[in-house]
């Protein structure tokens, strides 16, 4: 409506992206959208776009200038960021200054009175489904390779937890750079252990040179990996080396939310990120339509009274929504197996 100002938030980006950034403001505009028929928005959302060189290959200084212009700029909200790593940096400055953030990373710990997390895998859980796999494979035997990085630690402390409550024995580990290129020799060094299994854990970024690592060892074995493998959307030609290994996703082939979603935007619905903005956009848009205070405060007070709204992510039946001290969106099956077979993401079981 004339003379009504737009609703600001901000889209902290710590990935790049090949479109700059169209696919995730279509994505979030649907998910306003979804809650703009309802008649129960009263101005328009403008997104403010911010794009930093996060961890692991950038630096904290980008992330922290990056989330501090969009505080300036007068946002309501920050949408991001992604990585974990990133996430942990923004949690004390959305906390330091009264800016709410929804980020779509992996770790709970990016959680705090300010920061929600709509989980786009999760560092906590996936190491029990994974070790649950491979107990019903009869796989007993695993060795661990895991990013030096806070993604994958925690991961492997979560994997370790887990791996004794279902009987694996951790056969050997090796930790590699979570930017490295090249990860044959960290392979070769579990060889000799002679693990029935390999689990991989980490941010993604070395899921593909640890593929061709094994290939150059000619060293064939059940592989199972945590959500890393979701990079095979935006690089497809590590796709063939992952053939046969099982990983965690965040889509179902089965989930009515995201066939709607489909119907209304194919590319947004194609993979997990895509359901994810479309969410946080919905999230967003109901926080607005329920709060009577258009303030920073009372949009976060909004976030945490949304119950039960279906996922996008997720096997049919996940929800989403907040509440006091409970700053993680999904709810349910949120975690599906997954495997690349011939350039295409099959789900397992």
């Amino acid at each position: 409506m004339a003379g009504i100002a737009p609703v600001r938030i901000g889209v902290l980006n710590d990935f790049p992206s090949a479109d700059g950034g169209k696919a995730t403001e279509t994505a979030l505009h649907l998910g306003f959208d979804d809650v703009r028929t309802t008649g129960r928005l009263d101005r328009e959302v403008e997104l403010l776009s911010c794009d930093v060189a996060g961890l692991p290959m950038g630096s904290e200084h980008d992330v922290t200038v990056g989330f501090q212009s969009l505080a300036d700029a007068g946002c309501l909200l920050v949408i991001g960021p992604a990585i974990s790593d990133n996430g942990l940096i923004v949690r004390p400055l959305c906390d330091a200054v009264g800016l709410a953030t929804i980020n779509y990373t992996g770790g709970e710990q990016t959680r705090s009175d300010w920061a929600f997390q709509y989980q786009v895998g999760s560092l906590e859980e996936e190491p029990a489904v994974l070790a649950a796999r491979l107990a019903a494979r009869g796989l007993r035997r695993p060795a661990v390779v895991h990013d030096r990085s806070p993604v994958g630690r925690r991961l492997a402390e979560c994997f370790d937890d887990a791996a004794a409550v279902v009987g694996l024995e951790i056969a050997g580990r090796s930790t590699i750079s979570p930017v490295a290129d090249t990860v044959t020799d960290a392979l070769a060094c579990l060889q000799p252990a002679e693990p029935d299994s390999l689990v991989y854990l980490g941010l993604g970024i070395t899921s593909g040179p640890v593929a061709t690592g094994l290939a150059a060892l000619g060293w064939n074995l059940p592989v199972v990996a945590n959500s890393a493998l979701m990079f095979g959307y935006i690089r497809p030609e590590w796709r063939d080396g992952w053939r046969g290994w099982e990983y965690l996703d965040a889509i179902a082939d089965d989930n009515g939310s995201r066939r709607r979603l489909a119907a209304l935007d194919a590319p947004s619905a194609a993979g997990p990120v895509g359901c994810a903005l479309f969410d946080m956009g919905r999230l967003v848009g109901e926080a607005l339509a329920r709060t009577d205070h258009l303030t920073r405060g009372g949009i976060r007070d909004a976030l945490e009274r949304i119950k039960l709204l279906p996922a996008t992510c997720g096997v049919e039946g996940t929800t989403m929504g907040f509440g006091h001290y409970d700053h993680g969106a999904l709810t349910g099956r949120y975690l599906v197996l997954r495997e690349w077979r011939d350039g295409k993401t099959v789900q397992v079981g």
